[in-house]
């Protein structure tokens, strides 16, 4: 989708510049076209020459360049996406208040296209009411913000909002903005991921061997289809998805707990967590040590999460639910869809090689309760996210 795009980048004076060379190199390899403007403040951290070399391109530092007369109107109508990063207060204001002083100003003012901004300023800064007020009257305008984030500054640790988007993200925004309007713009995605874990004593647990990859790779591909996600996973270590409302769980009731929190404003529930199926009947207070020689659990069953959301569903909602099997997977399936009352199902076996706990791809069919069924053979989880969202789309109209 990135061939042949045109994109400005407008840097200017913060020392988060740095990282904007990776994300012009990014964007460039991808097959864009990417136009660097410099402000003056910009130049100060980081030289033209530089952003040339990434992106074999002309970079434009001033309104009064020879030949550049109109640069500021040509680049922005020309432009699929207009990116500012860094964003210091200092620009956010003046383009606030409509100012075309110069010509990463003037361009914004003329630019027709979208505008993506990546604020990086110290924390005070950012949490000052100007800088505030600012930044909603320009998302008010339509233009889109990331971050910032959290993390280290120039002038040392910090635990608020000031630091830059790292460029993956700000590039992962700039995909979600120039691929338009997704297929899921509009609603609400819940997305369940991972395994459960059920306490003997303080420090030991019993839990399955889910790793959380089908329902991460499923809440970044439907946030890149334009919804809003939330993904409630159990313990995991995948990256957070970008863009994605991450919330953690440890336990099959907490859970449970939290899909019924999120059920009522949600449009699409997609339940690939792996919840523990039975817990300890009795948890101990205290660690049994092993010189006690051992010990015998009993177990009780634990919540059925899909089967308890039945009188709990608002029309309008699709719900789809996953079966991971051990033989005899899609006739067991079909079983699950029809007592949990499901819309969708998605059933795999764990002993096809390649399709089981914590490998990176899958296989899977999916069934509906109209009666289809569709055979996914095994491909990446990212492609089997997708195949995935494609059948909700369809089932949803």
């Amino acid at each position: 989708m990135w061939r042949g795009r045109r994109i400005v980048l407008g840097v200017t004076g913060g020392i988060a510049a740095y990282k904007s060379v990776v994300l012009a190199r990014d964007l460039t390899s991808r097959g864009a076209l990417v136009d660097v403007l410099l402000t003056r403040g910009a130049r100060e951290f980081i030289g033209a020459a530089t952003f040339e070399a990434v992106t074999r391109r002309p970079v434009r530092t001033s309104l009064w360049e020879r030949d550049g007369a109109l640069d500021h109107v040509t680049l922005g109508d020309e432009a699929d996406l207009v990116i500012v990063a860094p964003a210091t207060a200092h620009l956010i204001a003046r383009a606030a208040m409509g100012m075309a002083d110069d010509l990463l100003t003037a361009l914004l003012l003329a630019a027709k296209g979208p505008v993506l901004l990546a604020p990086a300023m110290n924390d005070e800064m950012y949490a000052d009411e100007s800088t505030t007020s600012n930044l909603a009257l320009l998302r008010g305008r339509g233009w889109h913000q990331v971050g910032p984030a959290v993390g280290a500054l120039a002038e040392g640790p910090s635990d608020r909002p000031g630091r830059m988007a790292e460029p993956e993200e700000i590039v992962a925004h700039a995909e979600r903005i120039v691929a338009g309007p997704g297929p899921l713009s509009g609603l609400k995605v819940l997305v369940t991921a991972g395994p459960t874990r059920e306490a003997i004593d303080p420090v030991r647990f019993i839990t399955n061997r889910s790793s959380g990859k089908m329902g991460y790779r499923i809440a970044e591909a439907a946030w890149r289809r334009g919804a809003e996600v939330t993904l409630i996973s159990g313990p995991s270590s995948e990256r957070p998805p970008i863009g994605v409302t991450l919330r953690g769980v440890e336990t099959t009731a907490d859970l449970m707990h939290a899909v019924e929190a999120q059920l009522p404003t949600s449009d699409v529930l997609v339940m690939a967590a792996a919840p523990s199926d039975y817990r300890p009947a009795t948890v101990r207070d205290s660690k049994l040590p092993r010189s006690e020689g051992g010990f015998t659990l009993g177990f009780e069953s634990t919540e059925d999460i899909l089967l308890a959301t039945v009188g709990q569903r608002h029309a309008g909602l699709t719900v789809v639910g996953f079966a991971l099997e051990t033989g005899a997977a899609v006739e067991k399936g079909r079983g699950k869809l029809s007592r949990k009352q499901l819309d969708l199902i998605v059933v795999n076996d764990a002993l096809e090689a390649g399709a089981g706990f914590d490998v990176d791809t899958n296989s899977v069919t999916i069934l509906d309760c109209r009666g289809g069924e569709q055979h996914v053979s095994l491909r990446s989880k990212a492609e089997v996210a997708d195949v995935i969202l494609d059948a909700i789309e369809v089932y949803r109209g």
